[in-house]
């Protein structure tokens, strides 16, 4: 590109492009799961959009999309890059802005610089990052969780959705070939920093009234799933006194979750309910239930979970059974240190605030510097179709990003 352009000019176009993709129409929410038709669409916008712009698109071994911009005369492999991005995938008619703001705030900024005549002297890269939400194989940040190594590759190949497809089926049917998933050592070399722009997840820079702000941390979460295990019967015929009821566990385990959440100061969800064998006059045989947890702090969380797995397996009045199983934990997440004092500097007086929710940027800030940058959300809801964005914040994150990218990526390299 070659005239200047604005923030407006350079994100607005390119949001409005991506916004049919994946939405459904009865309810407006988003059903982008990992390597569904939806999702590939996403690959395929990432794509077309970076290659507009000039930027080589390079799928790691996981299957990630690396969108370079490398500076001039540059040869070999890129490193000590600048990166930025976030994820195209949804939870169930989930909301517009949850992660592919990130994306199209990444590709804006790129716009903003090249269109002043800015050239990067270290490479920069957008990512987007596979699989973040776990809507449909039950794990979140699939993708940046190979990459660091902290999911085992045979496990996530075995990964099942609700209609026992596994995620190597999955990745095959979409033509992409599992075998080779796991740590990545070559791209996570090529990392000097990596900032993701998110919309916040919640009402804090409402309060604040300031459009955007960065994060301080991500509290520790994790997922588990509770099976409770009765017997099938007859609704009609059963006596109450003779049932099995899974039901009345779960639910005794639900209400208790929000107790001891309430009393801890965190938050337990139960979101995701599995009923077997699902017929409207029978007695279920089983509920498979996943519980979402967080706490501002490790031993606040494992003590909530402890709490609510005993409330799941005490004795009721009807004889069933329950197991509890930890599906995926992550530990507080901490982002300080020079990387957020070198944000904080040019970005000047901007609200720092930590957040509850989950991303690649905490996952991967163990293996590289990271740091986030949050747009405000003036309804405060997500995961949901009335997640927002004002435009004009929108652009505010467009310029934060750009003027963090060229600081970053067009002074002397670090």
């Amino acid at each position: 590109m070659t005239a200047a352009v604005d923030a407006a000019t350079a994100f607005d176009p390119l949001w409005e492009s991506l916004l049919p993709v994946g939405r459904h129409a009865s309810t407006g929410g988003y059903r982008r799961y990992a390597w569904n038709a939806a999702d590939l669409a996403c690959r395929e916008w990432f794509t077309a959009a970076a290659q507009a712009r000039g930027m080589d698109v390079v799928p790691d071994r996981n299957h990630n999309l690396w969108a370079w911009w490398l500076p001039p005369g540059w040869t070999g492999e890129p490193r000590d890059a600048f990166v930025t991005g976030s994820h195209l995938d949804s939870v169930p008619d989930g909301g517009a802005y949850d992660g592919p703001l990130g994306v199209v705030c990444a590709l804006a900024a790129v716009d903003l610089l090249r269109s002043s005549g800015t050239q990067p002297t270290r490479p920069v890269a957008v990512v987007c990052f596979g699989d973040e939400e776990g809507a449909r194989f039950g794990l979140a940040c699939v993708g940046s969780r190979l990459a660091s190594g902290v999911l085992d590759p045979d496990r996530a190949r075995a990964l099942t959705d609700d209609d026992g497809t596994t995620l190597a089926a999955a990745q095959q049917a979409a033509g992409l070939d599992p075998t080779h998933l796991g740590r990545d050592d070559e791209a996570l070399a090529r990392v000097g920093v990596f900032v993701e722009l998110h919309v916040e997840q919640g009402r804090g820079l409402v309060d604040l009234q300031a459009p955007i702000g960065l994060a301080s941390a991500i509290w520790p979460h994790g997922r588990w799933r509770f099976t409770f295990t009765g017997e099938a019967n007859h609704a009609g015929t059963t006596r109450l006194a003779d049932r099995r009821d899974p039901v009345l566990a779960f639910a005794r385990t639900v209400l208790a979750a929000r107790s001891e959440a309430e009393r801890a100061g965190a938050l337990a969800t139960f979101g995701r309910v599995l009923v077997d064998p699902g017929a409207t006059n029978g007695i279920p045989s089983q509920v498979r239930a996943w519980l979402d947890s967080r706490a501002p702090d490790q031993a606040t969380l494992e003590a909530l979970v402890a709490a609510i797995a005993a409330a799941a397996t005490a004795p009721g009045t009807d004889p069933t059974t329950a197991e509890v199983a930890a599906e995926s934990l992550t530990g507080v997440v901490e982002f300080a240190g020079a990387t957020r004092a070198a944000l904080a500097r040019v970005l000047g007086d901007t609200p720092v605030l930590p957040t509850g929710a989950g991303h690649d940027a905490g996952v991967l800030s163990a293996q590289v510097p990271t740091a986030m940058i949050f747009v405000r959300n003036p309804t405060g809801v997500s995961h949901s179709p009335a997640e927002h964005a004002d435009l004009a914040d929108c652009h505010a994150g467009v310029d934060a990003l750009a003027a963090v990218m060229a600081d970053r990526a067009a002074g002397a390299p670090s």
